[in-house]
């Protein structure tokens, strides 16, 4: 009797030690596509649990599907374009789900990647007068970023038509049908569109400059409440994009990126791989904001979101303070 009491607090003991040792699971909603990358190393070389965490990614179809799924708590964080961030906490989102104070940025990831890319007859921004262009959804940073190329490029909004077609999956497949003329696309989706013909017209940030496309963003309560997750994240995401950078890694991180997205190609994944890990326009190194690109954000929301309202201090939707505690302040404000 005694023996077996004792093989039972033994039993007790590990099953114990062994939950103490699962690390906590994180859930980060994204948009499909290879700017997941990191991510996918991340869980793959087991930075995230190095951490203190364990990341499970969910799939969202469009930008008003995830903000409110942030709003009401379904996911504890979101890799999402800043401008969601920043329009949601003004008011100007196009989720029912009113303004949303509680939602803030920690770090950064990309500059979107973007490219306008258009149907195989069109070759350049003049081409696209009297045509219909898509976007995830016209109250979003992206769709300024495309109206803010056309009016660039000497195109009012009275030459040409917007439609509203979700994420880049469903907007590549929509060009793809012949039902839009151009729409902005990242890699591997225009990787695959050069592929098939279609033409690339411009990558965004050589037409308006530096640009913060995607960030790690969550609801600011949560994160009090989380703070060793958020730091957890950051440096595991960090740490996968540095590894992603060094040249000897790039075998091993086109394989992880194709177990991730099985449907790619290897000779696409080279080119993706190329294209996001560029020097200039790649992955931003230690996930940090790009503040100048940041404040590109918030001057073409300014100039396009509705209702008006004049926005100009990023820090009003980032705070520094997680990153900092992660990474330290050396890369935070380049």
């Amino acid at each position: 009797m005694r023996t077996a009491a004792l093989l039972i607090v033994f039993a007790g003991l590990l099953a114990g030690s062994a939950r103490a040792q699962t690390p906590p699971v994180v859930t980060v909603n994204v948009f499909p596509g290879g700017f997941n990358w990191p991510s996918f190393v991340g869980q793959e070389k087991g930075f995230f649990e190095k951490n203190g965490i364990r990341v499970v990614l969910q799939a969202t179809p469009n930008s008003v599907a995830q903000m409110t799924g942030l709003a009401e708590g379904r996911f504890d964080m979101a890799i999402t374009a800043v401008d969601n961030i920043v329009a949601y906490a003004e008011g100007q989102g196009q989720a029912p789900i009113g303004v949303q104070p509680e939602f803030f940025a920690f770090m950064g990831s990309d500059s979107g990647f973007l490219s306008l890319v258009a149907a195989p007859g069109i070759k350049n921004f003049g081409d696209l007068k009297g045509k219909t262009l898509s976007v995830d959804a016209r109250s979003t940073g992206y769709a300024f970023v495309l109206f803010e190329m056309l009016a660039r490029n000497g195109l009012t909004p009275k030459d040409y038509r917007v439609e509203e077609a979700g994420g880049m999956v469903q907007r590549w497949n929509a060009l793809r049908a012949g039902k839009h003329a151009a729409t902005l696309l990242s890699a591997p989706f225009n990787i695959l569109a050069e592929q098939e013909k279609f033409n690339e017209i411009a990558r965004v940030t050589d037409v308006i400059g530096p640009y913060q496309g995607n960030v790690g963003a969550t609801r600011r309560a949560w994160a009090q409440q989380n703070k060793r997750k958020v730091i957890g994240f950051i440096r595991g995401y960090a740490e996968a994009i540095n590894w992603l950078y060094e040249p000897s890694n790039r075998d091993e991180a086109i394989r992880i990126l194709l177990k991730n997205l099985p449907d790619m190609s290897p000779e696409l994944a080279a080119k993706t791989y190329g294209r996001l890990l560029d020097p200039k326009d790649g992955f931003l190194r230690d996930a940090r904001i790009e503040m100048q690109g940041f404040r590109t954000v918030l001057a073409l929301r300014s100039r396009y979101a509705q209702p008006a309202k004049k926005l100009g201090d990023p820090m009003k939707y980032y705070d520094p303070a997680y990153y900092d505690a992660a990474m330290g302040p050396r890369a935070a404000s380049h």
